[in-house]
């Protein structure tokens, strides 16, 4: 029973092509969630050195990137938050342009920089149509991978700071909690 859609090639592309774009959703949105989570964590360690420095409440750890204004700004807020909790006491500044590299970063992958890539490509009549869908897929392919890159070294430098920043803070027992940064 051969009908016109069995073996058709451009059906399957088509098919490989939007699994491929879901699982490169999901795993965004997987790795959006992980990313909240260790976020999260830091926060507590942050709490720790700097209570009086945290600007939102845990909630806005998810309401952060779903609101929408607040998604421009609001998780930036929080590693700002982490960065300055890791300095000395007497020299807490919020903001690095390590950190402005990397929200620029994820903006510009978050705002689909390539465009209708995918769809012109699908769409593409001609092999000038397909090489122009071809390019803006590149290009935000390439600014993905930047986001994702300036991510790890973010994210390793936080570790590291603030790793050492609580190195410092003396350890505590029930009897003689730590005080507060700036106490």
């Amino acid at each position: 029973m051969a009908g016109p859609y069995v073996d058709n090639p451009l059906i399957g592309a088509d098919t490989y092509f939007r699994n491929l774009t879901g699982w490169r959703t999901g795993l965004f949105l997987a790795a959006l969630l992980q990313f909240s989570i260790w976020l999260a964590n830091m926060r507590d360690v942050a709490e720790t050195l700097w209570p009086e420095g945290q600007r939102r409440r845990r909630a806005w750890l998810i309401f952060g990137w779903v609101v929408p204004v607040a998604q421009l700004f609001v998780p930036k807020m929080f590693v700002n938050d982490l960065w300055a909790a890791s300095r000395p006491q007497d020299d807490r500044r919020r903001g690095h342009p390590l950190l402005t590299a990397w929200w620029l970063s994820m903006l510009a992958a978050g705002g689909n920089t390539y465009g209708d890539g995918p769809k012109a490509l699908k769409d593409a009549a001609t092999a000038d149509e397909a090489r122009h869908a071809l390019r803006q897929i590149m290009i935000g392919d390439a600014v993905d991978v930047c986001a994702a890159t300036l991510s790890v070294v973010v994210i390793w430098q936080l570790l590291r700071r603030l790793e050492q920043a609580t190195a410092t803070v003396p350890a505590h027992t029930d009897a003689q909690p730590v005080a507060p940064a700036g106490a």
